[in-house]
């Protein structure tokens, strides 16, 4: 029996842990037309791995891998395999400014120089929830920079790319997405809690939050179960190993690897208010307003819309060199999925599509 089938059979036979109102056979074929489609799109797109995991009502109903983590060396992907994560750096990395908030140590609407003082001032302030709602200006990648093979050794270093440069444009005004703003806010938490970034994510998020297969991908560390990442020319293109790579510039912007299932188990533990209290999780999911009254649909770390039936969803999406990533929560339905693939081909659209058949109507 595959992992995946015995957490199924773990569902359908414990009294009173079946998600409510949800009976077993509806379960057994959301999954089973699920791994279908999850095959299917892999075929077509000659993905070689891919990753989800789905909690409903606070159980993990559903776990698998698909294809290789490995091509050349024809390792298969599991539940343990880490993938790249990307750009879900980001909300696990606001996980840590949510403790900082409710434990009083960081004010959202202070300067970023209260906490960075070696961040130069620019023409207008600055403050921490503009940058982390990307509101702030702060530019995004230029030509060559995804693709850094330098090592920074520290945050610090990483923030430097970018410091010197002006502001796209005065802060609160537009929404550009900026990953380096990330860089900035793990500045913002090292100054905030005295602690290294790194160490402060393991021993105050990774640790508490139970994602024990969450860690920074050192390129040159040996790191278990990692998956080797593949890039294509086009979509019709076989995989080929991707070009080697250094995020240690920005670890909160999408320098993590992780699992599928320390993903959901992120979402889980938000929608049960362990770690952060609810009100502090709502304030990061909350979008932000643009000074004309416009609302960017982003939070801290989080977008936040509603889907075609009216449900309301929070997540984020990512793309690294050679990994796509998607995580998804619908808050009112305490449904939380997440999907990795180790290709850059994106894979994104495909999760709310499988959402639909585990949401309640």
């Amino acid at each position: 029996m595959s992992r995946s089938a015995a957490l199924l059979g773990l569902a359908i036979l414990a009294p009173g842990r079946l998600p409510a109102q949800e009976p077993a056979a509806r379960l057994a074929e959301a999954i089973a037309v699920s791994r279908a489609q999850i095959r299917d799109t892999m075929a077509a797109l000659r993905i070689p791995g891919a990753q989800i995991a789905v909690i409903k009502d606070g159980l993990l109903i559903w776990s698998e891998g698909f294809g290789l983590a490995d091509v050349e060396q024809e390792v298969p992907v599991t539940p343990l395999t880490r993938f790249r994560i990307a750009s879900i750096s980001k909300p696990v990395t606001s996980i840590g400014l949510g403790l900082l908030l409710q434990e009083g140590k960081l004010d959202l609407d202070a300067p970023v120089q209260r906490y960075v003082p070696y961040f130069p001032p620019k023409p207008w302030p600055v403050t921490v929830r503009q940058v982390a709602g990307h509101v702030a200006g702060i530019r995004h990648y230029r030509d060559g920079e995804f693709e850094s093979m330098r090592p920074y050794a520290t945050v610090a270093e990483g923030v430097g790319i970018f410091a010197d440069d002006s502001l796209n444009f005065e802060p609160g005004t537009r929404y550009s997405y900026s990953s380096y703003g990330w860089n900035l806010i793990s500045a913002v938490i090292e100054g905030a809690s005295g602690e290294p970034f790194l160490s402060f994510m393991q021993r105050r998020v990774f640790g508490p939050m139970g994602m024990t297969r969450t860690v920074p991908e050192w390129p040159d560390s040996i790191i278990p179960w990692r998956a080797r990442a593949y890039v294509h020319r086009d979509s019709l293109s076989p995989a080929q190993n991707a070009p080697y790579v250094d995020n240690s510039y920005k670890w909160a912007g999408g320098g993590f690897l992780s699992t599928a299932e320390d993903l959901v188990r992120l979402g889980r533990n938000l929608l049960e208010g362990r770690v952060l209290r609810p009100a502090t999780r709502d304030t990061l999911w909350a979008p932000l307003t643009l000074r004309d009254g416009g609302s960017t649909g982003y939070g801290i770390g989080w977008g936040s819309r509603r889907d075609d039936h009216g449900h309301r969803i929070v997540g984020h999406t990512g793309g690294a060199m050679g990994g796509t990533s998607n995580l998804v929560i619908f808050p009112d339905e305490r449904l939380v999925l997440a999907l990795i693939v180790n290709s850059d081909l994106s894979f994104n659209a495909l999760l709310p599509r499988i959402a639909e058949r585990f949401v309640d109507r």
